[in-house]
């Protein structure tokens, strides 16, 4: 068992938000959850891998804005981050890659039968990002996680994935 000197905080205040973050409404009683991933290994070994709650709103369409307006502050220059909307029970209703000022939402699968394969898919990728490390590769690596995290992000709840699909096409 490891044995941990320093306290693991609780993700769910705006800790830690990137500069020039906006700072929303953060009332825990309101059902969708904005969330940023962290898949830092600092964060996975500490056992802070749970994702960071930028902000909650009222409403999928203004947790979709709230996305929008977290891109709107990231630099150009730098990697896309991967955000994510939970509902109350941590359940993923939408997912999307936002860098440079927009987001790139992530289409939900739209049947158990295309989520086995997403998951199979994503795999794939996960094996192939590791015979890269391997190999020396730690672009290539990091590049595959990247497509498999995207994947992953599709695999929304069933319970959520035919309101997230119509909220992209309303979106569109």
């Amino acid at each position: 068992m490891l044995d941990l000197s320093l306290p693991i905080h609780p993700t769910t205040g705006l800790r830690g938000l990137p500069p020039g973050f906006p700072s929303f409404d953060t009332d825990p009683n309101h059902p969708f959850a904005l969330t940023l991933s962290r898949r830092a290994p600092a964060d996975l070994m500490s056992g802070r891998a749970a994702p960071l709650v930028l902000a909650r709103f009222a409403t999928l369409a203004e947790a979709m804005q709230g996305a929008i307006d977290h891109a709107e502050g990231i630099a150009p220059d730098t990697a896309p981050q991967l955000l994510a909307i939970l509902d109350r029970d941590e359940r993923l209703v939408l997912a999307g890659s936002a860098s440079d000022g927009a987001v790139a939402w992530c289409h939900p699968v739209t049947s158990a039968a295309e989520a086995r394969g997403v998951v199979t898919e994503a795999s794939q990728l996960r094996a192939q990002a590791g015979r890269a490390s391997a190999w020396g590769e730690a672009d290539l690596a990091v590049r595959l996680r990247r497509r498999a995290d995207l994947l992953d992000a599709r695999l929304v709840d069933p319970l959520w994935r035919a309101f997230a699909a119509r909220a992209l096409q309303v979106a569109a």
